[in-house]
């Protein structure tokens, strides 16, 4: 009997790419979405890119616990990916309450859910900022977390403590949980068929949407904040990973929990490539890849951004058997054609 996995936040940027490395793979999933940052554009790309119109689709917001309680109550789950979050660290430190409520209230609901009924499988998306700004680079899964630069990350740090503490509190009872955290660094890019990709609203918070949405006329001037850091080219190095190969990670670690492979009740691991890639470096990578030229401009450091980090993956490597793959130019003309088809060229 097939296994049955829930995504919330499952019609988003990351949630919708896991979904089809899921369904892929052979299991069952339920997407869930309170809709507030995405539209359908990208779960009825998964429907054409899996060729399954049965994906079972509910609109629920995950700080409503009814709603949450009723959503496992009318599945048979067997794992939770949890994805439903606000993402955009400018903004949370402008609504610092929001964040707070909406992260952390989301996340509490969907444990107490699947709690009550019988999921012991948690699986929580964390994020390289519960770094911060780090004393050594690579980072592996223990570096030491820094105290959070924004609302954001500090819901993050947050949401992994109440997992830690969850799995401990259940350890040994029938309504055991166990839990994996990944720690993403920076997805970019958008499935090579590009009927899903990045689909922000308004304004890009992050880089690669606002050089696609500038290469195509959206936008006038790419900025690129701060030329002066003690870097190669004095701008900021991050480790910049493929969304397919992201998602790919998630699969493998649904099934460490699945299969009972799990040495620990709450596990830890970083995915990314390992490689330093600077923000002027991908612009470059951008531009020659897709033969275009990007109008751009070096603007002042913004608050918050850290000046180098990537990961040490290896972990991940060895113990889930997830290797990212994809080239940083195979991702950027994904990247590229996911914005031409959104502009129906």
């Amino acid at each position: 009997m097939k296994k049955t996995v829930l995504v919330s936040g499952g019609a988003g940027f990351i949630g919708s790419h896991v979904t089809v490395e899921l369904i892929q793979a052979g299991y069952e999933v339920v997407v869930a979405d309170n809709m507030s940052n995405c539209d359908l554009t990208c779960f009825e790309g998964v429907k054409k890119i899996t060729g399954r119109d049965d994906i079972p689709f509910e609109k629920t917001d995950f700080c409503d616990a009814a709603a949450a309680d009723a959503l496992f109550a009318k599945y048979p789950i067997d794992a939770v990916i949890h994805f439903a979050a606000f993402k955009a660290v400018g903004e949370s430190v402008a609504k610092p309450v929001m964040y707070y409520k909406n992260n952390l209230g989301s996340f509490l609901n969907v444990l107490e859910a699947a709690g009550a009924h019988g999921c012991h499988n948690v699986l929580f998306s964390s994020s390289a900022t519960v770094y911060g700004e780090p004393d050594v680079v690579p980072v592996t899964e223990r570096s030491p977390r820094k105290p959070a630069t924004s609302p954001y990350g500090a819901t993050k740090q947050m949401c992994e403590d109440i997992l830690r503490d969850t799995v401990r509190a259940t350890a040994g009872t029938p309504g055991e949980i166990k839990g994996i955290l990944l720690r993403y660094f920076n997805p970019i890019g958008a499935h090579p068929s590009a009927l899903i990709g990045e689909l922000p609203r308004g304004v890009p918070n992050n880089l690669v949407p606002f050089i696609t949405q500038t290469a195509i006329g959206k936008r006038e001037c790419l900025s690129i904040f701060g030329n002066d850091y003690p870097t190669p080219d004095g701008t900021c190095q991050r480790d910049y990973i493929d969304i397919v190969d992201l998602a790919k990670a998630h699969v493998c670690a649904v099934a460490r929990m699945m299969d009972g492979k799990m040495t620990e009740g709450c596990e830890v691991y970083n995915i990314g490539t390992g490689r330093p890639v600077s923000v002027l470096e991908l612009v470059n990578a951008f531009q020659k890849v897709n033969g275009l030229k990007l109008n751009y401009r070096f603007a002042p450091r913004r608050e918050g951004d850290v000046t180098a980090i990537w990961a040490d993956p290896s972990l991940a490597n060895k113990v889930l058997g997830w290797k990212a793959g994809r080239s940083v130019e195979d991702t950027l003309a994904a990247a590229w054609a996911w914005e031409k088809h959104l502009a129906g060229k």
